[in-house]
């Protein structure tokens, strides 16, 4: 598996697609493809790559339509590339979410350089801990270990890949589109059953009993918080 941060391009020009993957190879970034819109979230939620680029001129949807449907559940960079240069278009890009834009004809090192910035300023922005902890419940990220009690907690990738949403924004009601988004992609942001059924799951493992959760809370027709214990002051 590669150690490089991935860097997704949106755009349906193969040209594009060729000048950008020796670019971003060479200062350091895997590059990743799509040419449509409907693909590129489908990349963004199987990948879950550290910065996206994204054209607005796509074969199937407009860029900001995509835009705004991956900051449903989507956080890190997205830097619009794009012929478009009236303001208004800018304006409605970066009220979207979008970190930045740059116009077609572009020059490689301003890309590249708004890109590092934009994977800078993220870089810097609040992190969850490490290691999280909910009553007897202990998560473990950078071990990817999850334990009741002291004893490991046997979960599935999805399982663990809901947990690990979930307890990341702890405090935050989580809703089902988001979480659905997120964890299963595009195809299953209705299937709010087959979110329950996951949650119900999940519960039986880390707490015992999933008739009385005590970390992952059900907010009603809306969707799930995780309730963390406070953090410990330090000593001394």
């Amino acid at each position: 598996m590669s150690r490089h941060p991935c860097v997704l391009v949106i755009d349906d020009e193969p040209q594009i697609h060729r000048f950008l993957r020796a670019a971003l190879v060479a200062a350091g970034f895997e590059p990743l493809r799509a040419d449509s819109g409907g693909e590129g979230l489908r990349e963004i939620a199987r990948a879950a790559p550290a910065a996206v680029v994204l054209d607005l001129g796509l074969p199937d949807m407009d860029g900001k339509q995509v835009l705004a449907r991956a900051r449903e559940f989507y956080q890190e960079p997205v830097i619009i590339l794009s012929a478009r240069d009236r303001e208004t278009e800018k304006i409605e890009a970066l009220d979207l979410g979008a970190n930045d834009y740059v116009e077609k004809p572009f020059g490689l090192g301003e890309l590249l350089a708004r890109l590092r910035a934009a994977l800078r300023a993220r870089s810097h922005s609040a992190k969850p801990p490490p290691v999280i902890r909910a009553g007897g419940l202990t998560i473990d990220f950078p071990r990817r270990l999850v334990c009741r009690d002291g004893e490991p907690v046997h979960l599935s990738p999805k399982e663990y890949d809901l947990l690990t949403r979930l307890a990341q924004n702890a405090g935050k009601v989580m809703r089902h589109r988001e979480l659905l988004l997120a964890i299963w992609g595009p195809a299953h942001v209705d299937d709010t059953q087959y979110l329950r059924v996951f949650i119900g799951q999940l519960r039986q493992k880390i707490e015992g009993d999933a008739s009385t959760p005590r970390a992952v809370l059900t907010e009603p027709g809306v969707g799930y918080r995780f309730i963390a214990d406070e953090p410990e002051a330090p000593s001394g």
